[in-house]
C-alpha cells in the first residue's frame, strides 16, 4: 500500500463520525491501494498501517478501535491481510503481519524484522480484543471468542477461546 496515502488516511479518519461516511474511507483506502469490496464499514476509530496489501472482501464490519498492520519483510516482500467477505470483526482487535527472526548472538534478541501473511476466510466473527498473530489462517464461518490469542491455523466452522485460541466446538 501507499504509505504516504495512508498516512493521510489515518489523519482524515480522526474528523470523521466514527460509523457513518464508510464510502469516503473507502475511497482514500483504495487510493492508498487496499481492495475494498462492496458495503465494507470501517469505523473511523480504526488504525491501518504498513506498506504490505489489505484486501476486504463483501459486507465486511471492521469495530472500533481495530489495529491492522501488514508489514513487508526482505523475506516477504509481498505481504498481504486478506479478510474474506461477511465477516464481523469486533472492537479492539490486533491484526498484524510482522515479528522478529530471534537472535540469540545479538544484543537484541529481537533480531530482523519478518511477515507472514493472515487469512480471515467468509462468514467469520472475530470478537473483541482478539489478536491475530503472523502467519495465521482462520478457516470460514470461525468465531474467535472475545481476548482470543490466535497463533495457529483455525478450522473451518467452529468456536475458539483462549491464550492460546483453543478449539471449543464445532458450529452447526
Amino acid at each position: 500500500m501507499n504509505t504516504k496515502v495512508l498516512y493521510i488516511y489515518n489523519i482524515i479518519r480522526l474528523f470523521l463520525p466514527e460509523t457513518s461516511l464508510f464510502s469516503l474511507k473507502n475511497k482514500i483506502l483504495r487510493l492508498a491501494g487496499a481492495k475494498i469490496g462492496n458495503n465494507v464499514r470501517i469505523c473511523s476509530s480504526v488504525k491501518i498501517l504498513g506498506d504490505g496489501d489489505l484486501e476486504i472482501g463483501d459486507n465486511v464490519w471492521i469495530g472500533i478501535s481495530t489495529l491492522i498492520v501488514s508489514s513487508k519483510s526482505r523475506q516477504n516482500p509481498n505481504t498481504k491481510v486478506t479478510i474474506g467477505s461477511n465477516i464481523d470483526i469486533a472492537p479492539r482487535v490486533y491484526i498484524g503481519t510482522g515479528t522478529h527472526v530471534i537472535d540469540i548472538n545479538s544484543d537484541n534478541i529481537a533480531g530482523e524484522g519478518i511477515s507472514y501473511d493472515i487469512t480471515i476466510e467468509d462468514g467469520c466473527w472475530i470478537c473483541a480484543e482478539s489478536t491475530l498473530l503472523p502467519g495465521v489462517r482462520i478457516g470460514s464461518k470461525t468465531i474467535v471468542a472475545a481476548k482470543t490469542l490466535v497463533n495457529k491455523d483455525l478450522l473451518e466452522n467452529s468456536v475458539y477461546a483462549g491464550i492460546p485460541a483453543k478449539f471449543i466446538k464445532y458450529v452447526k
